[in-house]
């Protein structure tokens, strides 16, 4: 497949929301590799703050029917500012998901990186939470779909942050709530065991993929927490981080 169309035709999903087939129903040889050539492609139109991750956690994992994490890139006019709406008429099938975010205080990159250097290497950690819209059909994709669609990008907030060594990030606690009801509850050591393990993983798939790495003042989101609870205009989600406060958006 060309590259170039299926990003045109992603972004026009986006645009104009209208979900498209998975690339995978007719070409079955659209994999991985293929689908973070076309991501590639798409991140060279945008300011780039940072990293998402997805389904490093097993509630997403089997959300989703995909069993391997896979990552994204942040573009700097996604963020959603704090009290700022998420306007969901401009999305497709919005859901929301906690996260724990980390904010990068030097470069790492290599092949070998572990946790123990990530936690060395990051500023601060905070509360956050993702819109995650799929641009395929009930999220119905394979992996070269969802790494193509830049991993369901769509909007993100971010907390305030802490040193990471203030918190121990493996029993974090985060509950989530919709319209004031709880929907969902985890612990850091949700995504991976230890967060600081999924951006590690972070890091050493980008230098083998691409030959880059993190750089100061970059963003990551580690991946979700929970489940992704499904939003529509009227609803009010928000999240309670034990440590790192609470996070919370109207969606109009």
């Amino acid at each position: 497949m060309d590259p170039d169309d299926v990003a045109r035709r992603l972004d026009a999903a986006r645009t104009h929301r209208n979900p498209l087939t998975p690339f995978t129903d007719l070409h079955p040889t659209f994999d991985l590799a293929a689908g973070y050539h076309v991501q590639r492609r798409r991140r060279a139109a945008h300011t780039v703050v940072g990293w998402k991750l997805a389904l490093t956690s097993l509630a997403k994992q089997q959300q989703v029917g995909v069993d391997t994490p896979l990552y994204g890139f942040l573009a700097a006019d996604d963020a959603l500012g704090l009290g700022q709406p998420v306007r969901v008429e401009s999305l497709i099938a919005p859901r929301a998901e906690p996260e724990l975010v980390f904010v990068m205080g030097d470069d790492v990159a290599g092949p070998n990186i572990t946790a123990a250097q990530v936690l060395a290497a990051t500023d601060t950690v905070a509360a956050g939470i993702e819109v995650i819209d799929s641009r395929y059909l009930d999220y119905r994709f394979a992996p070269g779909d969802l790494a193509a669609d830049n991993v369901s990008a769509a909007t993100y907030l971010i907390g305030v942050g802490r040193p990471p060594h203030d918190v121990d990030l493996p029993v974090l606690g985060v509950v989530l709530t919709k319209n004031g009801h709880v929907v969902d509850t985890a612990a850091g050591a949700a995504v991976m065991g230890h967060p600081a393990a999924a951006v590690a993983w972070l890091v050493r798939e980008l230098y083998t993929r691409e030959g880059v790495g993190l750089q100061r003042g970059q963003v990551v989101f580690s991946g979700g927490l929970t489940s992704a609870v499904p939003v529509r205009a009227g609803d009010t989600i928000t999240a309670e981080f034990a440590h790192l406060g609470q996070l919370t958006f109207d969606c109009e």
